[in-house]
């Protein structure tokens, strides 16, 4: 195997023509893929991406079947300004659910079903809702106990969700923002974004800090936006592309760079990594928020799903970016003959 370091940069661009071929308004795209060129730990297998793209191709995934589904059974909906309200706060707090080694993982039973990891995040919101908690309030949300989140994500034993502090944070960021910004409606703010996504997400970032997903490496700024943008993804799906989900430019959205969509990536040997970072990553050694490793992990998957796209896209298969990072995602919830995930404590995904 040939491992390709930063001194190769220049052959890298022209083996995988990393060319930014369509509008980049969020520059998710220019400033990841300075890392890609730069990455010391990390990189993308070509052939590896057409093998893919073709399996996908013959198992019949069109843009019709790749749309998201969004498992109403989990979700709060209920056609009103609430709903919306309610996704925000959703995304807001959809991070981290990963158990430490040895450790056991955050799970809820919910409508007689046991849950972790997301559906179990979205499932707690329902049940609160269910219960009677407001949490489209923004005022309740600007004061809420750790108690009462406590509660909302009860589980099914003592084990608590994991970062939980920094959820009762972000809840408490939501309400405060949408109090003093948006009159306590994200519609307003969708509403002032004029509907685009584009300006939806950018003024997720601006606004509310949580969601300002941007790193550093080897010194310039590197944006991902990861909840930014699945956010605006949310409403949507959620909409169906109708009223709040009727939003413009969404196929100027990135995939979403997490844990789950580069441990399929590897999968599928889209992405490889070193043998010294492989090993760290199986054997469930943290990498820090921040670390060239992680930063470069999360870089080399948003252009492997881009050049995943272009592949499908050249074949005569047109998906989003995001209908690319959802196929790569369910993916990785339905088989568990997967290497381990790249484990970040971090709030950005």
């Amino acid at each position: 195997m040939t491992y390709l370091h930063s001194e190769d940069a220049e052959n890298k661009a022209h083996m995988y023509t990393y060319t930014l071929l369509a509008p980049d308004p969020l520059e998710i795209l220019s400033t990841t893929r300075n890392v890609l060129m730069a990455s010391r730990h990390v990189w993308i297998n070509p052939s590896a991406i057409e093998a893919l793209s073709k399996q996908w191709i013959h198992a019949g995934i069109t843009a019709s079947t790749a749309n998201s589904a969004w498992y109403e059974q989990y979700h709060f909906h209920d056609d009103t300004e609430r709903t919306v309200n309610w996704i925000l706060l959703l995304d807001a707090l959809n991070f981290c659910f990963w158990a430490q080694q040895g450790q056991t993982r955050w799970t809820i039973e919910y409508q007689h079903e046991l849950l972790n990891g997301y559906w179990a995040e979205a499932a707690s919101l329902t049940r609160a809702i269910e219960e009677g908690i407001p949490l489209w309030d923004a005022g309740y949300l600007r004061t809420i106990s750790e108690e009462t989140v406590a509660h909302i994500f009860r589980g099914t034993s003592t084990t608590r969700i994991p970062l939980f502090e920094q959820r009762v944070q972000n809840a408490r960021e939501v309400g405060q923002v949408l109090e003093e910004k948006y009159n306590g409606q994200f519609v307003h703010a969708i509403e002032q974004a004029h509907y685009n996504a584009i300006e939806l997400v950018q003024l997720l970032a601006n606004d509310f800090p949580s969601f300002r997903d941007v790193a550093s490496y080897q010194s310039y700024e590197v944006r991902f936006l990861k909840r930014a943008q699945i956010c605006v993804a949310d409403l949507f799906h959620a909409f169906h592309a109708t009223r709040w989900g009727a939003l413009s430019n969404i196929d100027q959205l990135t995939c979403f760079a997490d844990y789950k969509v580069p441990q399929v990536l590897r999968h599928y040997n889209v992405i490889e990594y070193t043998p010294a970072l492989a090993q760290r990553i199986d054997q469930q050694e943290l990498l820090e928020a921040g670390s060239a490793e992680e930063v470069e992990i999360r870089a080399v998957t948003v252009w492997a799903c881009e050049l995943l796209r272009r592949s499908l896209e050249r074949h005569g298969v047109s998906l989003t970016a995001i209908a690319v990072d959802q196929q790569l995602w369910l993916a990785g919830q339905q088989s568990a003959a997967m290497q381990p995930y790249h484990r970040t404590r971090t709030m950005y995904y």
